[in-house]
């Protein structure tokens, strides 16, 4: 079955922001509370197609997700690809966008995420392999909350400072657009604005160009 994730983005920027989220979230729902915490690299690949990338990858899937990697293929024309690794665990991921959203940023993307046997340098290699290239490689540490049936993270983003992102997960395209009004609704509970696609695409583009000065480290820039 294809999942349909929708998310939507807001810059916090400074930790004392985070913190504020923090509050509002217990106070809008005294039952929402810590998740998961944990730090991950991304590494994203631009340059192949997905036809060439599931010939690489199959024999390291389950056949489960081998078939749902296939039926990307043969639905979605843009798509992002990272390899991820979280904790120690390594993971594939792939975005296909719905509708007229970018595939990396987009509100409401269909998600493959598959756990992968091997260590992020050798997932990296596969894909070099299949003919991408390196377009960035992204750090970050994520705490993620669950508030009111949305999942809520904070990320602490090289680059980008604190960014909170909202999300909902469905099982079928014909609700991503409730799933969207139910994010949207918290968001304004909370008293949090959208980060506009158009900034968050010209962030996306900054960061992609700079990104050897911001991966690793604590440094945040500035894009209007």
């Amino acid at each position: 079955m294809q999942s349909y994730e929708v998310e939507v983005k807001s810059l916090l920027g400074s930790e004392e922001r985070a913190n504020e989220l923090r509050d509002a979230l217990q106070k809008i729902d005294p039952a929402c509370e810590l998740i998961s915490k944990n730090k991950q690299l991304n590494h994203y690949f631009e340059g192949g197609t997905l036809e060439k990338l599931a010939e690489v990858v199959s024999p390291h899937l389950s056949a489960l997700a081998d078939v749902k990697l296939n039926e990307m293929i043969g639905r979605m024309s843009e798509f992002s690809i990272r390899s991820r690794d979280k904790n120690g665990t390594v993971y594939l991921v792939v975005k296909a966008s719905v509708g007229e959203d970018s595939s990396e940023n987009g509100v409401a993307r269909i998600e493959f995420e598959e756990k992968m046997d091997m260590s992020l340098e050798e997932l990296d290699q596969l894909m070099l392999s299949a003919g991408f290239t390196y377009q960035a490689k992204w750090s970050r540490e994520r705490e993620e909350y669950l508030c009111k049936n949305v999942n809520v993270t904070l990320d602490k983003n090289a680059g980008y400072g604190w960014l909170a992102e909202f999300e909902r997960v469905v099982d079928d395209q014909s609700k991503v657009e409730a799933a969207r009004a139910e994010v949207i609704a918290l968001m304004q509970e909370l008293g949090i604005d959208e980060l506009p696609q158009a900034r968050l695409e010209r962030m996306f583009s900054f960061y992609n160009a700079h990104w050897q000065e911001y991966y690793g480290t604590d440094t945040i820039f500035t894009v209007e």
